[in-house]
């Protein structure tokens, strides 16, 4: 696989403030909006987006996509891929790098979500240089409405994606925030048609309806779907239902030559009109049903065929007023395409470094593309967005817009943390928009939002620590006291869902499940639980629970902050101190009080997509309190030992062993970190390089695993910076060695922050001496002043670890 970042040539010159004169006003704003940090303006060749390589995480399960897209934006054209199995693909969320077939290219997607199919992959367009002569819906194995294709012929760019396929035809598209562009160039001498799979979503579709407009050269429609995480076998059926409708129209250059529609296995030559959905099953109980419409064109004098395209979530005026405000008629594909590139330059110039190897460079550039993909905009250019109650509502007060897709169980851990502080503002929006849901759900805050959509995927209340660590961060452009008062209610108010066990153990309903028995046993009976394992349970919501309190705190309200503070302590009680003859572990208890037997530390009995060995560390509010149950600093920093080593002394950081670290998932990924609070902050700095050198890359198999909304690339963008976020709802940052010799960190009134670190690389992994702000420093963390203030961070670094610096027991991180 290539090591080499798949780019066009760099483009020398300056990051330009746009200015662009006869654009639309949505296409203007991508030029004109949010000016390019002063340091970002100067003169660099490549450009931040030239050093993105979109493929990366697209094999070796990272289920990242290729396609066009725009920081936080709504459409993401890319690949839907086939292994031969219309109602399947080849990864989630639609691209496999290992799949070089395709069916089309839909309009949405989500990054790197793990539940096969993935999330989305709506209107599947695919362009066909032959005649349509069956429906497309028949060719259940994909072998005659599909096409192959060489990596040789594609080109992933931030906001511009280009694929030749083996049928002859090339695809160029370009997007804007919530519309696209895009040139079909058929060969010669062959049919030119257009393939519009409106009911082909990744999962499948209740219905969907197709209209062919000859007058106009339209195609418009919709698909109702949903069903994220509807396949898996924890409790997916109950996800395999519908809550959102994608809106599309689609425009063109020319008239249509022959039009046609299909339902199921009928074609209707010359129809204009369509549709018909596919269920949620897989394999043969889907196979053969869905429907859609085609469009063919005279492509004599002019091969290639010019489409203007928009999307809503509310309707369809919505998706035709979208591509008006945002596109113009005389943009096209080089036009959206600048435009995108230097929007992903603005955001990407948020972080400027210096130095590094050219695929260091790359992996630490795409980590931050990736992580900056997400929240997605769900409100449209009139502010109006689908609640999660079912009907439209319009974004009021200060807010900007309404985003979605929150994967919260991931996210909170280090993503959300990477987006405060580089967008508070968009971060300010995304708090409102999970409030609006929430107040449109009955007050409940879901873990998991697709569209309008509580899906309830995975474990914990993600959003209590998502919003407390927001505003620890210094966001406020959100309803904070109605927000904390609702999250707070959700905490110790019972909500019937928490006593159902629909969709578990993976996708369960309560979001504080069975919150009764909770609050007076004071951790999660795993024998009356409703939820995925009462061990994780307890552990998720101590989290929680701690981020409210200092949430509380920094609101004045002191009987809530000693409140939740008092319930941030319960992962004591599902500590066991004598679970193994080696040690202590978390382990899931039953109702009476009983550990639940019989135990074993490498299995996932009471915990969720993770081991005992894993989630015993998940304790990032109290290490120190970890530490004296496991029998003080020195013996938890053995334990941690073990925990990243091999019995020979070797590093085991690659997943694989479920006694030992695991890269691939969220619950452990602070677990490098804790060396710090145990005294022994050298044992942090190689431990994270190691893992961020040998774990992530560039190239299709650069991520360990899902990335997760950005979860996992946050992750290596603040290990890059040698920082990392301490806990939920705090501001204070754990240090660690940089990977680049400086670095500077743009954010909003002045507060930067600069990292230098001459001669970092891969020689210096260690921190032996440190300067904050000029002043020699012995602690290895800050405890909020960078992110209040911002600040710089003079290192300088060894190749042989100081065992003496930030070691002092009263400087510890607390």
């Amino acid at each position: 696989m290539s090591t080499e970042p798949n780019r066009p040539a760099g483009r020398p010159g300056r990051l330009r403030r746009a200015l662009v004169l006869g654009l639309a006003p949505g296409l203007a704003l991508l030029l004109a909006t949010a000016p390019v940090p002063p340091s970002a303006e100067a003169a660099e060749s490549p450009s931040p987006a030239d050093l993105v390589d979109p493929l990366i995480g697209s094999a070796n399960g990272g289920n990242t996509y290729p396609g066009a897209v725009l920081p936080y934006g709504m459409l993401s054209w890319s690949p839907t891929s086939t292994k031969g199995d219309q109602t399947d693909t080849g990864a989630a969320n639609g691209y496999s790098y290992d799949t070089q077939r395709i069916r089309g290219l839909s309009l949405t997607h989500v990054n790197g979500a793990g539940c096969h199919p993935g999330a989305a992959g709506d209107v599947p367009i695919m362009p066909l240089a032959r005649e349509v002569t069956s429906s497309p819906s028949a060719d259940t194995k994909d072998e005659l409405y599909a096409s192959d294709f060489r990596h040789e012929r594609e080109r992933a760019r931030p906001g511009r994606y280009t694929l030749g396929l083996d049928s002859g035809v090339t695809s160029d598209l370009a997007v804007s925030r919530r519309s696209g562009v895009a040139d079909f160039t058929f060969p010669e001498d062959k049919p030119a048609n257009l393939l519009f799979r409106v009911s082909n979503s990744l999962n499948g579709s209740a219905d969907a309806r197709v209209r062919i407009d000859r007058a106009q050269r339209r195609v418009s429609g919709w698909v109702h779907t949903g069903a994220f995480c509807g396949r898996r076998a924890n409790g997916g059926e109950n996800n395999r239902k519908s809550y959102y409708r994608l809106y599309f129209t689609a425009t063109f250059d020319r008239p249509f030559s022959r039009t046609g529609t299909w339902k199921d296995d009928t074609l209707s030559p010359g129809s204009t009109r369509g549709g018909g959905g596919e269920g949620y099953d897989t394999g043969e109980n889907r196979a053969g049903k869905g429907s859609g419409g085609y469009v063919g064109f005279d492509t004599g004098e002019d091969r290639t065929v010019h489409m203007r395209l928009g999307i809503s979530y509310v309707s369809q005026a919505g998706a035709e007023a979208n591509l008006r405000a945002e596109i113009p008629r005389g943009a096209g594909v080089e036009t959206v395409a600048q435009a995108g590139t230097r929007a992903w330059n603005r955001e990407l110039g948020r972080i400027r470094t210096e130095g590094g190897t050219p695929a260091r460079r790359t992996a630490f550039t795409t980590a931050l593309y990736h992580s900056l993909l997400q929240p997605n905009l769900v409100s449209d250019v009139d502010g109006r967005y689908p609640g999660m109650d079912g009907r439209p509502h319009r974004v009021r007060g200060g807010q900007r817009a309404q985003y979605t897709n929150f994967s919260g169980w991931d996210q909170y851990r280090a993503q959300v943390q990477l987006l405060a502080l580089l967008r508070p503002d968009v971060a300010g929006d995304f708090a409102q928009s999970l409030y609006n849901f929430a107040r449109q759900n009955g007050g409940v805050w879901d873990r998991w939002v697709h569209i309008n959509g509580p899906t309830h995927v995975m474990t914990g209340d993600p959003s209590a620590a998502t919003l407390a660590t927001f505003y620890a961060m210094g966001v406020r452009d959100f309803d904070v006291r109605g927000a904390f008062a609702s999250l707070a209610r959700q905490a110790t108010v019972p909500h019937p869902d928490g006593l159902s066990d629909a969709g578990c153990p993976g996708q369960c309903e309560g979001q504080r499940p069975h919150l009764q028995a909770y609050l007076a046993k004071r951790y999660a009976p795993q024998d009356d639980c409703h939820c995925w394992g009462g061990a994780a349970e307890t552990l998720e919501a101590s989290v929680a629970d701690s981020a409210l309190s200092h949430w509380a705190r920094m609101l004045g309200r002191d009987a809530d902050a000693r409140r939740f503070a008092q319930r941030a302590t319960y992962w004591r009680n599902v500590y066991d101190p004598k679970a193994t003859e080696q040690g202590g572990y978390a382990r899931a208890r039953n109702a009476d009080g009983s550990w639940v037997a019989p135990f074993d530390p490498a299995a996932d009995l009471g915990f969720a997509q993770g081991t005992s060995a894993t989630y015993t560390w998940m304790v990032p509010q109290d290490v120190a309190g970890l530490a004296r149950k496991m029998g003080g600093r020195e013996k938890a920093a053995q334990r941690l030992d073990d925990f990243f080593h091999n019995p020979d002394g070797s590093w085991s950081v690659g997943g694989g062993d479920p006694l030992r670290y695991d890269p691939t998932n969220e619950p452990g990924i602070h677990i490098p970190w804790l060396y710090n609070a145990l005294g022994q902050p050298w044992k942090t700095q190689e431990t994270v390089r190691q893992i961020a050198d040998t774990q992530y890359g560039t190239g299709p198999s650069g991520l360990p695993g899902n990335d997760d909304l950005g979860t996992m690339s946050a992750w290596y963008v603040f290990a890059s910076l040698g920082l990392f976020p301490q806990q939920p709802g705090s501001p204070a940052l754990l240090l660690s060695a940089p990977a680049f010799p400086h670095a500077v960190v743009h954010r909003p009134g002045g507060r930067d922050i600069t990292v230098r670190a001459p001669g970092a690389g891969e020689r210096r992994p260690y921190v032996d001496a440190l300067r904050v702000n000029g002043t020699p420093s012995d602690r290895s963390w800050d405890s909020g002043r960078l992110i209040r203030s911002g600040g710089t961070l003079d290192h300088r670094l060894a190749e042989r670890p100081n065992k003496e610096w930030g070691t002092d027991p009263g400087q510890l991180p607390r």
